[in-house]
């Protein structure tokens, strides 16, 4: 920021010199003005004391006329060049006030509407965080300056679940909800920061909208979780079977979370048959999702980066969550090349590729290495996320 203060600070004294230089040529001038004055006043002595001399007999008429010449002489040899009187109807004080004024005010407007937070949050962003805890500060700042950002928003309250803070969390997945819209998985990631806020006590607004995410989308990862857990809970153990069995077909295979959900779901079938019941056949897992993209930069836009600049490649869900569903980041040097999306790739476990039937291809080019926002962007018409044909993917535009 220092950088910025002091181009500012140079750009205010240009703007200062175009006040005070016409104040300074006015003094100027009036010293002039005040020279020729004096010099009219030494003539007009000169004139009175030949005209005393005359009276008393010391000089004829002739030298009189001669005396008065000279002394006329002098007067145009002094006051040659001068320029004419000039008369200023504003006065000195207004221009030197304007010159104070004008600055503060101008900073006034600038610290009101202009963007120096942002300008400091990109600079940060450049370099990695040293830790979660200034991670969190640098996002808390990100969404405090740019507060409409779904994105931003999404990414605090993941952030505040991963800390153990999930009555922030619940609070910040709120609002992201209500810039975002009632998304199924905003949903779910709600209903999971209110359960654990609620001290792991399931309670009608848990249930309202674990209910609401999966009637609008029934493979909801974050729902089925919390459904199952509640059914267990509830000692209804063929339901906790039954969620678990279809979050675990949503699951990828090798993801952490995988070995845990099955434990329950085996102490679940114990728990049933020690009651009598018998376990209804579990769903088929299915297929993962991939997809493959050439990424290139359009022609007129080389001359516009550096090779070292950031390209981030993503896919997000055309209704879903605003944060990617599988990322890739390159160089601007690697263009163009070949990536692959697929489930393997899930930011989050519980978003995949697969668990959307539609998403968007994004590829964002960023100086200062942020993912949310940059310099030039391409993105592709949605298109099925269960699409095999290899997809190409030109950077464009900008980013707005």
């Amino acid at each position: 920021m220092i950088d910025f203060w002091l181009a500012a600070g140079l750009l205010l004294l240009v703007a200062l010199s175009f006040v005070l230089i016409p104040v300074l040529r006015g003094r100027r001038a009036q010293l002039e003005e005040d020279r020729t004055a004096l010099n009219v006043a030494l003539y007009q002595e000169r004139v009175a004391e030949l005209q005393a001399e005359r009276e008393e007999g010391v000089l004829n008429a002739a030298q009189l006329d001669t005396g008065r010449a000279e002394a006329a002489r002098e007067l145009l040899a002094d006051t040659e060049g001068a320029e004419a009187p000039r008369e200023s109807r504003l006065g000195k004080p207004l221009p030197v006030l304007a010159a104070v004024l004008v600055p503060v005010l101008g900073l006034a407007l600038y610290l009101h509407f202009g963007a120096s937070d942002k300008v400091e949050l990109t600079r940060e962003f450049a370099q990695a965080p040293q830790s979660m805890e200034e991670m969190t500060q640098r996002l808390e700042r990100a969404v405090a300056a740019q507060p409409d950002s779904a994105e931003g928003l999404y990414f605090l309250g993941r952030t505040y679940m991963a800390q153990d803070r999930p009555a922030d969390a619940a609070r910040i997945f709120e609002r992201t909800v209500a810039v975002a819209g009632r998304q199924p998985e905003l949903l779910g990631q709600w209903a999971q920061a209110q359960y654990f806020a609620d001290g792991k006590k399931w309670s009608d607004k848990t249930q309202a909208l674990t209910d609401e995410a999966l009637k609008l989308d029934p493979k909801e990862v974050t729902s089925l979780g919390l459904l199952g857990i509640a059914a267990f809970e509830g000692e209804r153990y063929q339901q906790a079977i039954d969620y678990w069995g279809r979050l675990l077909a949503e699951l990828p295979e090798g993801d952490k979370s995988r070995e845990a959900l099955q434990g329950g779901i085996a102490r679940a079938t114990e728990k049933l048959h020690a009651s009598g019941g018998k376990v209804a056949q579990a769903p088929a897992a299915k297929v993962a999702a991939l997809l493959k993209v050439r990424v290139d930069l359009a022609p007129a836009l080389k001359a516009n980066v550096q090779p070292g600049d950031s390209v981030f490649v993503f896919a997000r869900a055309v209704s879903g969550p605003p944060a990617p569903l599988a990322a890739k980041r390159l160089t601007v040097a690697d263009l163009p090349a070949t990536v692959e999306l697929g489930d393997a790739d899930a930011m989050m476990p519980q978003l995949k590729l697969s668990n959307f039937p539609e998403v968007q291809l994004v590829a964002r080019i960023s100086r200062a290495g942020q993912p949310t926002a940059g310099e030039w962007v391409g993105r592709s018409q949605p298109l099925a996320s269960s699409t095999t044909t290899p997809q190409q993917l030109i950077i464009d535009s900008p980013d707005k």
